[in-house]
Order: structure tokens, then C-alpha cells, then sequence
């Protein structure tokens, strides 16, 4: 009787039919010599950084919850944005706080407005909260957004939030600050701007100081970029304090640990520190790109995030022979509409970029 129940059990059937069909995340990673598939910061940081983080964490003891909503953290990033602590929001890494945003201002009848090629969990996300997504391509060549269009699909009367990703992942396009001043005075709904890659372009490409004027305006950033702490998982958006407290009822207790809340302290505190890494990867970044747009049949979009976006000709075959021959590892993107031939590569240190340089210059020559 009891196998017969077993062999009878459909867990499928019993979820929410808006979560039925979705598969774990696969970032399709493969341990590999060099991993430049995942947007981390590959750079060794400054020994008195990473000292400082390791006192940090040594020093913090583990019997305790942790603060539900780690304010000592939340004083150290809104003295840095120049907010108070009630216009930002921690969380366990930026994708946390994007499901909290849909979760919360999503569902039947509240629509997301988004601009692929973008960040896959964004519709991910909207669709288990059974939030409509409605898609605005981006051009095709330059992978600009469309501004007309987009204001246009934010004024229906569902839309309720528009994401634009700035630097744009996987193209390296930074938002258009006009067309942010679009939405925010010719529509009502909310507006994301996801800066988790904006210390690649210049924290002055950032809009974060306009939340204080514009409380539909929300700015995402991240510590997994770079200050190095991808494994540490901490996130933060800079709101309007209506919007912080709606996020803070509905969200998990103690989802940032004691670790991660100390250690990002620690961070915040030397983040200057940082300064000449991020000035190194723009600088490899450069060259890099140079150096790929070199290469006989090989495209390379301007970048302004740590990665670059290119095409050539049979790239899962590229990907599939620089992860089997060279040990190098970079992502396809070339499943994803819009982007056929395309890989994301991250940039690495000037060895890894190296490697990666020959690899791919004698992979396009047979590829061709």
C-alpha cells in the first residue's frame, strides 16, 4: 500500500501552477584552470583589505542571531550614498531583494516592464510572483533600449515596474540617465535600476542620488562585484523609505548572517582601498577588448561593465573547446534571443586575459 502511494505522488501537480515548469538555475559552471564566465572579480585585492575582512570575521562571534536588519551595515551604506539608514534596504546577495521588490509590488495584474537582452532572473523572478512580463527589445546592433517604446509599455495601465540595468548584463550598455527622467515624469510606475556592475563605469554613472527626489526610483547594488565578495552574498537597494518599510514586513527574518553582515562592514568601511583594482580591470578591460577585436571574425560590443559581450562564428563550439582544451571558461549566450553567437567573457587579470587572447585567435581561425 505504501509503495503504491509513493509511486502515485505528483509534488509537480500539488505546487502553484505559476511555478510548474521551472528548472534549477544553471550557470553551466565547470571547475576550470581559469573561470572568466561568472562576472567575479578575478583581481587579488589589497592585503590590508582582505586582512581587515578576516579580523572582521574572526571577531564576530556565532551564538548570536544576527541583526534582522543589519543596521550598523545599513549606517556605514547610507553615509555613503549621503541617505538615512531608512532609505536602504540589506539582503542575501542583490537576487533576494530583486524576488522581495516582485514579490511585494508584483503579482496578477502588476506588470514588469523589461529590456532584453538583460539579467534572465528578472522574468524568472516576476513569473513565480505571477507577475506579467512584458519585453521591450533592445536594438538588435547596439543593444540600446528603446526609449519611445519603453515609456510607451510603462504607461499601460497594469505596468507596475520597469528594470533597466545599468551597466547593461550580458551587453555592457549604461542606462541613458534621459530616458530614466522619462519614466520617472511621464509614467507612475516604479522604476529598478540595477547598478550591481556601476563601479566599472565610474560611480559617477550612478543615479543613486536621485532616490531622494524621486521616491518611484530604486537603485540596486551589490558587494559580489567589485568588493570581491561574490561567495559572501550581500546585496542592497538605496529607496524611498515607504518602499524600505514594505520590503522590511515581508522579508525572511535573519536572511543576511552574522558573517556576511560583519565582513561587508569591514569592506564598506576600506572600500576606498578598492580604488586602484576596479582601475586595473577597466584597464584590462581595454585591452582585452582590443585585443579581441583584433581577431579575424570576431565582434565586440563597448562594455562598461567587467565583461564584454562577443560574436563569432560557432561560439558554443568556442565555449565548449576553451573549456575542454584550454581549461578557460567563459558563458554561452548564444541560446538567448537576440544574441545568437554570443559569449559573455569576463575580465580577468592580465595573464588570464592573455591566455584567454591565444585561445580564442586560434579557435576563430578553425572555427571560421
Amino acid at each position: 500500500m505504501a509503495a503504491d502511494a509513493k509511486a502515485g505522488f505528483d509534488a509537480v501537480a500539488r505546487a502553484r501552477t505559476a511555478l510548474q515548469g521551472f528548472e534549477p538555475y544553471d550557470p553551466a559552471f565547470t571547475p576550470s584552470r581559469i573561470n572568466l564566465s561568472a562576472n567575479e572579480n578575478t583581481h587579488e585585492l589589497p592585503a590590508t583589505f582582505t586582512a581587515a575582512l578576516r579580523d572582521a570575521m574572526v571577531a564576530t562571534p556565532l551564538n548570536r542571531y544576527p541583526d534582522p536588519m543589519a543596521n550598523e551595515l545599513r549606517d556605514l551604506l547610507a553615509e555613503r550614498h549621503g541617505v538615512e539608514r531608512g532609505s536602504v534596504m540589506v539582503g542575501n546577495g542583490g537576487d533576494e531583494l530583486l524576488f522581495n521588490l516582485f514579490f511585494t509590488f508584483g503579482g496578477a495584474g502588476h506588470a514588469l516592464i523589461t529590456c532584453p537582452p538583460d539579467f534572465s532572473e528578472y522574468a524568472n523572478f516576476a513569473k513565480m510572483c505571477e507577475m506579467p512580463v512584458r519585453s521591450v527589445w533592445r536594438d538588435a546592433e547596439t543593444f540600446d533600449a528603446d526609449a519611445d517604446a519603453l515609456v510607451a509599455a510603462a504607461q499601460a495601465e497594469d505596468a507596475a515596474m520597469v528594470v533597466l540595468t545599468s551597466p547593461n548584463n550580458p551587453t555592457g550598455n549604461l542606462a541613458d540617465p534621459a530616458l530614466v527622467r522619462r519614466l520617472l515624469d511621464e509614467t507612475n510606475v516604479l522604476v529598478l535600476l540595477d547598478e550591481a556592475y556601476v563601479e566599472f563605469a565610474g560611480e559617477d554613472k550612478s543615479l543613486v542620488s536621485w532616490v531622494a527626489e524621486n521616491p518611484r526610483l530604486i537603485v540596486l547594488r551589490t558587494f559580489s562585484k567589485a568588493f570581491g565578495l561574490a561567495g559572501l552574498r550581500v546585496g542592497y537597494l538605496v529607496a524611498d523609505p515607504a518602499v524600505v518599510d514594505m520590503l522590511g514586513a515581508i522579508r525572511q527574518i535573519y536572511s543576511e548572517d552574522v558573517i556576511a553582515q560583519s565582513v561587508a562592514c569591514a569592506a564598506v568601511a576600506r572600500r576606498e582601498e578598492l580604488a586602484p583594482v576596479v582601475a586595473d580591470i577597466v584597464a584590462e578591460r581595454a585591452l582585452l577588448a582590443e585585443g579581441l577585436a583584433a581577431i579575424e571574425g570576431v565582434k565586440v560590443w563597448p562594455s562598461a561593465g567587467n565583461f564584454l559581450l562577443v560574436r563569432l562564428a560557432g561560439a558554443s563550439r568556442v565555449r565548449a573547446r576553451l573549456r575542454d582544451e584550454y581549461s578557460i571558461l567563459v558563458r554561452d549566450f548564444s541560446y538567448a534571443p537576440g544574441l545568437n553567437d554570443c559569449l559573455r567573457i569576463t575580465v580577468g587579470t592580465h595573464d588570464e586575459n592573455a591566455e584567454l587572447l591565444a585561445a580564442v585567435t586560434q579557435l576563430a581561425r578553425e572555427e571560421a
